[in-house]
């Protein structure tokens, strides 16, 4: 099967488009400080929307730690929405803006509108990101409200494309 043409919705996205790896660092108030190995990949299938996978694992044991599925698609005039699905069980719905950054870079902010949490997950009361990124490499940020914590700063990580 042939890869389709980039749908013209997804031209400001297309940076994205491809598989990058790297290394993060996770900290919260409730845990320790943590290291961990990440890889995204965003993928295209000739509609407007990118499909959107990210793992992480642990940089010396090699174990999963976390994974999340989901859907990235231009809504227009700069407006972006993700939709997600994590491991741990909780649906997220971001809304939020694409533009391009002062250092040139596309920058992303998303927030969520929407959360939808399993009677067995985690108390998560809201997620936002910050994605940075052009052809070689993606920076993000992820803050998170958990709990009785406020929204607080968790995850921070620099990729590299791989493919």
């Amino acid at each position: 099967m042939t890869t389709p043409p980039l749908h013209p919705a997804l031209e400001p996205l297309a940076d994205l488009v491809g598989s990058f790896e790297g290394d993060g660092v996770g900290d919260y108030p409730t845990i320790e400080r943590f290291d961990y190995r990440e890889r995204i990949t965003f993928e295209h299938v000739g509609k407007p929307v990118l499909a959107y996978e990210q793992r992480t694992w642990d940089p010396g044991a090699g174990t999963p730690m976390h994974g999340e599925r989901g859907y990235l698609r231009p809504a227009g005039d700069g407006h972006v929405e993700l939709t997600v699905a994590h491991v741990f069980g909780i649906t997220e719905l971001q809304e939020g803006t694409l533009e391009t950054g002062q250092d040139g870079r596309s920058l992303l902010r998303l927030g969520s509108t929407c959360l939808g949490v399993a009677t067995t997950a985690k108390a998560v009361g809201r997620v936002s990101r910050v994605l940075r990124f052009d052809a070689d490499r993606v920076d993000y940020d992820l803050w998170m409200a958990y709990a009785d914590v406020p929204e607080t700063h968790h995850l921070a990580a620099t990729l590299w494309r791989v493919s």
